[in-house]
């Protein structure tokens, strides 16, 4: 991993996440399906993916979120703030999700 990429993670595990008007998302059994209104795109995310994101909404930041779920899988925190920052990385590059306080997507 290039330092660049560390303080990428560290400065996204202290953000706040949040889903921005434009998207839509529901939970399904086996999958959280979400739409972006802007690109008429739908996108799936696996049920982990979707237990992270519901997570990303009600928690203060991305580390706090990783803390909760590393809890509830029983894995480790760095491992899970590591899968939850890629995970962020892909969604905020769809603009499905917007660090809070960034209006620009």
């Amino acid at each position: 991993m290039h330092a660049d990429a560390l303080s990428d993670t560290a400065s996204l595990s202290a953000s706040k996440i949040r889903v921005p008007g434009h998207v839509v998302y529901r939970r399904l059994p086996s999958e959280t399906v979400m739409f972006n209104l802007r690109t008429g795109k739908y996108h799936g995310l696996n049920a982990t993916a979707g237990d992270m994101l519901e997570t990303l909404e009600r928690a203060c930041s991305v580390g706090e979120a990783a803390m909760i779920v590393a809890g509830e899988y029983e894995q480790p925190q760095v491992v899970v703030e590591r899968d939850m920052c890629e995970l962020c990385d892909g969604l905020l590059a769809r603009g499905l999700i917007e660090l809070d306080g960034d209006s620009s997507n």
